[in-house]
């Protein structure tokens, strides 16, 4: 037995959360089995917690998209025993059961090996949001970070937190975005030197260009706000779309890639092949600081969750949470 955040839905359709003992043998079909350790939780977790969002198609469900532990039996060559796993992505916690359960299930191609120097606890303090950050970051570099300030919006959620520890780390200047200002010393202790209120960049406007300011952003608002920072992207800057608490609708012209040369990358973690996902891992344990890290945290445990899955969707998640599911 073990115990795991169980979603069920009445015939009403409400849906309701609770933990609850399971079976092993109610554990889905896959190669190997894991003792989860440490998950976290994402925006999509809180779609599945509560009412779905369209993402949970089967009930009873376990959600937790993302999730830290060791291996305890594998069927497959690349997995053994005691090995230590990180999964992030392929619809683990909305198609599939996911880790907000002590025990879990999976395919052996969904499994990355937990990279040197990260513990279990680490890598779900960077989890499935700290992995798309450093995806971001990466694409950026590959197209040239420019000269000035790099944006990141939503600075103070899971996402924007990493990426300006990273982007900080690295040497860059960073201007974080957030409607949250009791949240701005937490924003510079990760290494923002600038921040910019949200309502500054909230609305739309009629003009399709303005001045050059960014040098590169990471973006996890999407809507009116991506809309409005691609026209004061510098010249052959470019934006990694990660988000869309803002709104899925882009209201803006073609007119900042046509006359500025700016790129819009769209940034997805879910489907990321595997030798992309071994490349990040690496270089979060390279590049993102500990002690930054750890500062972002939020501890939790399974019977923390249903409430937390209301928070994020509001909003009111700032940093990383690690859900203890041993806890």
């Amino acid at each position: 037995m073990f115990n795991a955040l169980v979603v069920e839905k009445n015939d009403e359709g409400k849906t309701s959360a609770s933990v609850q003992q399971m079976d092993m043998d109610r554990l889905p079909d896959g190669e190997v089995t894991v003792a989860v350790e440490y998950s976290t939780v994402n925006y999509k977790d809180g779609l599945c917690i509560g009412p779905g969002g369209g993402l949970v198609r089967n009930y009873p469900h376990i959600p937790g998209i993302d999730f830290a532990g060791t291996v305890e039996a594998s069927d497959d060559d690349r997995y053994k025993p005691g090995d230590k796993v990180v999964l992030t992505g392929w619809r683990v916690g909305e198609a599939h059961w996911g880790g907000y359960s002590q025990k879990a299930r999976v395919k052996a191609d969904w499994l990355v090996p937990l990279p040197e120097g990260l513990d279990t606890r680490q890598a779900m303090a960077v989890g499935t949001a700290g992995f798309t950050a450093m995806l971001a970051v990466m694409a950026l570099e590959d197209h040239g970070i420019k000269d000035g300030p790099v944006l990141v919006t939503g600075a103070a959620g899971g996402v924007g937190s990493v990426a300006t520890a990273i982007l900080a780390n690295l040497g860059h200047e960073v201007a974080g975005v957030t409607g949250r200002p009791e949240t701005a010393d937490y924003l510079t202790s990760l290494g923002a030197t600038q921040i910019v209120p949200r309502e500054e960049l909230n609305e739309t406007t009629k003009r399709p260009l303005e001045g050059e300011t960014w040098g590169g952003c990471v973006d996890a608002v999407g809507g009116e706000m991506l809309a409005r920072l691609l026209g004061q992207m510098k010249y052959g800057a470019s934006v990694a779309a990660v988000g869309l608490a803002g709104g899925a609708a882009l209201p803006a012209t073609v007119i900042p890639f046509l006359l500025r040369g700016v790129n819009l990358l769209g940034i997805d973690s879910v489907m990321q092949p595997y030798d992309n996902r071994v490349r990040a891992w690496a270089r979060i344990a390279k590049d993102l600081p500990m002690d930054k890290l750890e500062a972002m945290v939020q501890p939790a445990v399974l019977s923390d969750l249903p409430a937390l899955g209301r928070d994020i969707l509001k909003g009111q998640v700032k940093g990383r949470v690690v859900v203890d599911v041993n806890g």
